[in-house]
Protein backbone atom coordinates (compact mmCIF):
# COMPACT_ATOMS: atom_id res chain seq x y z
CA UNK A 1 0.00 0.00 0.00
CA UNK A 2 0.88 3.77 -0.76
CA UNK A 3 4.26 1.84 -2.83
CA UNK A 4 5.40 -0.27 0.56
CA UNK A 5 4.95 -3.34 2.38
CA UNK A 6 3.73 -4.16 5.72
CA UNK A 7 6.55 -6.83 6.93
CA UNK A 8 5.20 -9.59 9.39
CA UNK A 9 8.00 -12.07 10.43
CA UNK A 10 6.48 -14.04 13.61
CA UNK A 11 6.18 -12.82 17.74
CA UNK A 12 8.58 -10.22 18.51
CA UNK A 13 10.50 -9.79 15.04
CA UNK A 14 12.65 -6.82 14.96
CA UNK A 15 11.51 -7.27 10.90
CA UNK A 16 7.80 -6.39 12.06
CA UNK A 17 7.44 -3.39 10.25
CA UNK A 18 6.08 -1.23 7.47
CA UNK A 19 8.63 0.13 4.70
CA UNK A 20 8.76 2.25 2.12
CA UNK A 21 5.50 3.74 2.43
CA UNK A 22 5.05 7.28 0.95
CA UNK A 23 8.62 7.19 -1.53
CA UNK A 24 6.40 6.47 -4.64
CA UNK A 25 3.03 8.12 -3.64
CA UNK A 26 1.19 10.45 -0.73
CA UNK A 27 -0.02 8.28 1.81
CA UNK A 28 -3.66 8.27 3.07
CA UNK A 29 -5.65 7.43 6.15
CA UNK A 30 -6.83 4.62 4.51
CA UNK A 31 -3.12 3.62 3.75
CA UNK A 32 -2.15 3.97 7.14
CA UNK A 33 -5.57 2.02 8.85
CA UNK A 34 -4.41 -1.02 6.87
CA UNK A 35 -1.23 -1.23 8.35
CA UNK A 36 -2.81 -0.82 11.70
CA UNK A 37 -5.13 -3.64 10.84
CA UNK A 38 -3.02 -5.98 9.72
CA UNK A 39 -0.24 -5.79 12.53
CA UNK A 40 -3.72 -5.58 14.96
CA UNK A 41 -4.62 -9.25 13.50
CA UNK A 42 -0.99 -9.99 14.18
CA UNK A 43 -1.14 -9.58 17.63
CA UNK A 44 2.03 -6.65 17.13
CA UNK A 45 2.26 -3.10 17.31
CA UNK A 46 2.57 -1.08 14.22
CA UNK A 47 5.31 0.17 13.42
CA UNK A 48 6.93 1.85 10.26
CA UNK A 49 10.31 3.20 8.99
CA UNK A 50 10.24 6.91 7.91
CA UNK A 51 12.85 7.50 5.14
CA UNK A 52 13.12 11.80 4.53
CA UNK A 53 12.27 11.54 1.14
CA UNK A 54 8.87 9.89 1.67
CA UNK A 55 5.88 12.27 0.79
CA UNK A 56 5.27 14.20 3.91
CA UNK A 57 1.67 13.18 3.87
CA UNK A 58 3.42 10.06 6.01
CA UNK A 59 4.82 12.07 8.26
CA UNK A 60 1.51 14.34 9.05
CA UNK A 61 -0.57 11.10 9.68
CA UNK A 62 1.88 9.23 12.01
CA UNK A 63 1.84 12.66 13.86
CA UNK A 64 -1.87 13.10 13.97
CA UNK A 65 -2.25 9.42 14.76
CA UNK A 66 0.05 9.93 17.91
CA UNK A 67 2.86 8.09 16.79
CA UNK A 68 5.80 8.22 19.11
CA UNK A 69 9.59 7.99 18.10
CA UNK A 70 11.36 4.58 18.70
CA UNK A 71 14.86 4.39 17.13
CA UNK A 72 16.96 5.81 13.95
CA UNK A 73 19.18 4.25 12.04
CA UNK A 74 22.11 5.09 9.62
CA UNK A 75 21.36 3.97 5.66
CA UNK A 76 24.81 4.53 4.03
CA UNK A 77 25.96 3.83 0.31
CA UNK A 78 28.81 3.66 -1.95
CA UNK A 79 30.09 3.33 -5.67
CA UNK A 80 30.91 0.13 -6.85
CA UNK A 81 34.06 0.99 -9.46
CA UNK A 82 34.47 -1.38 -12.26
CA UNK A 83 37.74 -2.55 -11.33
CA UNK A 84 38.77 -1.15 -8.39
CA UNK A 85 41.19 -3.30 -6.64
CA UNK A 86 40.40 -4.13 -2.72
CA UNK A 87 42.96 -2.97 -0.15
CA UNK A 88 45.63 -6.00 1.01
CA UNK A 89 43.79 -8.18 3.51
CA UNK A 90 44.91 -9.26 7.38
CA UNK A 91 47.86 -11.56 6.49
CA UNK A 92 45.91 -13.88 8.96
CA UNK A 93 42.14 -13.51 8.27
CA UNK A 94 41.44 -16.34 5.23
CA UNK A 95 37.61 -15.85 4.05
CA UNK A 96 35.63 -18.44 2.20
CA UNK A 97 32.40 -18.41 1.16
CA UNK A 98 29.19 -20.73 3.07
CA UNK A 99 28.23 -24.05 1.37
CA UNK A 100 24.94 -25.40 2.08
CA UNK A 101 25.81 -27.56 4.43
CA UNK A 102 27.63 -24.92 6.74
CA UNK A 103 24.33 -22.82 7.86
CA UNK A 104 24.25 -23.97 11.11
CA UNK A 105 27.93 -23.06 11.61
CA UNK A 106 27.23 -19.70 9.83
CA UNK A 107 24.30 -19.01 12.08
CA UNK A 108 25.98 -19.71 15.38
CA UNK A 109 29.15 -17.82 14.23
CA UNK A 110 27.33 -14.71 13.35
CA UNK A 111 24.93 -15.01 16.45
CA UNK A 112 27.78 -15.45 19.04
CA UNK A 113 29.32 -11.93 17.07
CA UNK A 114 25.97 -10.08 17.28
CA UNK A 115 24.77 -11.49 21.19
CA UNK A 116 28.73 -11.11 22.54
CA UNK A 117 28.49 -14.72 23.99
CA UNK A 118 29.73 -18.25 22.81
CA UNK A 119 25.83 -19.59 23.53
CA UNK A 120 23.60 -17.14 21.29
CA UNK A 121 20.01 -16.41 22.59
CA UNK A 122 17.30 -18.56 20.54
CA UNK A 123 15.46 -15.28 19.60
CA UNK A 124 19.19 -14.34 17.38
CA UNK A 125 19.61 -17.81 16.56
CA UNK A 126 16.08 -17.76 14.77
CA UNK A 127 16.12 -14.25 13.39
CA UNK A 128 19.42 -14.94 11.58
CA UNK A 129 18.21 -18.10 9.94
CA UNK A 130 16.15 -17.05 6.76
CA UNK A 131 19.66 -14.62 6.16
CA UNK A 132 21.40 -17.91 5.30
CA UNK A 133 18.71 -19.18 2.88
CA UNK A 134 17.33 -16.21 0.76
CA UNK A 135 17.83 -16.73 -2.48
CA UNK A 136 19.82 -13.68 -3.22
CA UNK A 137 22.41 -14.40 -0.28
CA UNK A 138 25.23 -14.78 -0.58
CA UNK A 139 27.21 -15.81 3.16
CA UNK A 140 31.16 -15.65 4.10
CA UNK A 141 33.52 -16.77 6.97
CA UNK A 142 35.87 -15.68 8.25
CA UNK A 143 38.64 -17.68 9.81
CA UNK A 144 41.44 -17.00 12.59
CA UNK A 145 43.69 -19.40 14.23
CA UNK A 146 41.72 -22.61 12.24
CA UNK A 147 38.44 -21.30 13.76
CA UNK A 148 35.29 -19.56 11.95
CA UNK A 149 35.46 -15.44 13.70
CA UNK A 150 33.08 -14.00 12.38
CA UNK A 151 30.86 -14.02 9.44
CA UNK A 152 28.69 -11.61 6.52
CA UNK A 153 26.44 -11.83 3.79
CA UNK A 154 25.65 -9.78 0.78
CA UNK A 155 21.96 -9.47 -0.25
CA UNK A 156 21.07 -8.46 -4.08
CA UNK A 157 18.27 -6.42 -5.20
CA UNK A 158 18.31 -4.95 -8.85
CA UNK A 159 21.95 -3.79 -8.60
CA UNK A 160 22.56 -3.08 -5.48
CA UNK A 161 23.98 -5.24 -2.79
CA UNK A 162 23.15 -4.86 1.08
CA UNK A 163 26.10 -5.57 3.00
CA UNK A 164 24.88 -7.10 6.33
CA UNK A 165 24.70 -10.28 8.87
CA UNK A 166 27.98 -9.28 9.47
CA UNK A 167 29.66 -10.12 12.61
CA UNK A 168 32.56 -11.04 14.49
CA UNK A 169 32.94 -13.19 17.70
CA UNK A 170 34.40 -11.32 20.49
CA UNK A 171 37.63 -13.26 21.00
CA UNK A 172 38.67 -12.66 17.81
CA UNK A 173 38.01 -8.78 17.53
CA UNK A 174 40.21 -5.97 16.53
CA UNK A 175 42.36 -8.51 14.80
CA UNK A 176 41.13 -7.18 10.81
CA UNK A 177 37.91 -9.46 10.44
CA UNK A 178 35.20 -7.26 9.61
CA UNK A 179 37.92 -5.25 7.44
CA UNK A 180 38.70 -8.70 5.48
CA UNK A 181 34.67 -9.73 5.37
CA UNK A 182 33.94 -6.72 4.01
CA UNK A 183 36.65 -6.27 1.08
CA UNK A 184 34.91 -10.03 0.07
CA UNK A 185 31.46 -8.78 0.52
CA UNK A 186 32.20 -5.67 -1.75
CA UNK A 187 34.19 -7.92 -4.36
CA UNK A 188 31.25 -10.46 -4.69
CA UNK A 189 28.76 -7.59 -5.44
CA UNK A 190 30.75 -6.20 -7.80
CA UNK A 191 31.23 -9.94 -9.71
CA UNK A 192 27.55 -10.53 -9.64
CA UNK A 193 26.91 -7.14 -11.37
CA UNK A 194 26.24 -5.18 -8.62
CA UNK A 195 27.00 -0.88 -8.98
CA UNK A 196 26.04 0.34 -5.96
CA UNK A 197 26.64 -1.44 -2.12
CA UNK A 198 24.07 -0.29 0.87
CA UNK A 199 24.39 -1.11 4.53
CA UNK A 200 22.44 -0.25 7.58
CA UNK A 201 24.20 0.90 11.11
CA UNK A 202 23.48 2.45 13.84
CA UNK A 203 24.08 6.03 13.90
CA UNK A 204 27.81 6.95 15.46
CA UNK A 205 28.38 3.72 16.09
CA UNK A 206 31.48 1.59 15.62
CA UNK A 207 29.91 0.24 12.43
CA UNK A 208 29.56 3.31 11.06
CA UNK A 209 32.65 4.48 11.26
CA UNK A 210 34.20 1.16 9.94
CA UNK A 211 32.06 1.48 6.89
CA UNK A 212 32.64 5.02 6.46
CA UNK A 213 36.45 4.04 6.37
CA UNK A 214 35.16 1.68 3.31
CA UNK A 215 34.28 4.17 1.63
CA UNK A 216 30.58 4.27 2.26
CA UNK A 217 28.87 7.84 2.98
CA UNK A 218 25.68 8.71 4.94
CA UNK A 219 22.58 8.34 2.28
CA UNK A 220 19.92 9.82 4.87
CA UNK A 221 19.24 8.68 8.24
CA UNK A 222 15.96 6.47 9.00
CA UNK A 223 13.06 6.61 11.68
CA UNK A 224 11.61 4.19 13.03
CA UNK A 225 8.01 5.04 14.49
CA UNK A 226 5.64 2.95 16.66
CA UNK A 227 2.04 3.40 17.75
CA UNK A 228 1.97 5.59 20.90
Amino acid sequence: MAGGYAIYAGAGSPLNRAVCLGLSEPVTRTNLEFVEQFYAGCGAPPRVDVCPLADPSLLHLLKVGGYRLEQFFSVLVRALAEGAAPGPLPSEVRISQAGPTEAELWITTVAQGFGDAEVPARETLDLLAPNFHGANGTCFFAWLDGQPAGGGAIYIHEGVAEVGSTSTRPAFRRRGVQTALLQAQLVAAREQGCDLALTITAPGSDSQRNMERAGFRLAYTKAILVEA
